[in-house]
């Protein structure tokens, strides 16, 4: 188990985007300024991708850089890789009738 760093760019931010890659069981340090806490990662998740800084329920928003860039289509758990597995993109969906989320 080692350290990595990933970065949140507002306080409700519910994803973060890791700094490098991170392996099963490291110990993420997440910074926002000043701040910083923790989560351990559940999986591996590559340099420049998202991991889950708390749970996310199933069709909640999913918020980075304080904007909605989706929503989860499964629970997602702390610690856990955000991606196209687990985000449906809510942007530019004629099907949402102009709703983000």
């Amino acid at each position: 188990m080692s350290v990595k760093d990933a970065l949140i760019m507002k306080r409700v931010d519910n994803v973060a985007t890791a700094l490098q890659d991170v392996e099963v069981g490291d110990v993420v340090t997440v910074r926002l300024g000043k701040e910083r806490f923790t989560v351990e990662a559940r999986e591996k998740i590559p340099f420049g991708f998202k991991v889950a800084v708390k749970r996310i329920p199933k069709g909640e928003p999913i918020l980075k850089y304080g904007e909605v860039i989706g929503k989860a289509r499964t629970r997602i758990e702390e610690g856990a890789l955000v991606h196209i597995h687990n985000l449906e993109g809510t942007r530019g969906r004629g099907d949402l009738d102009g709703r983000e989320s």
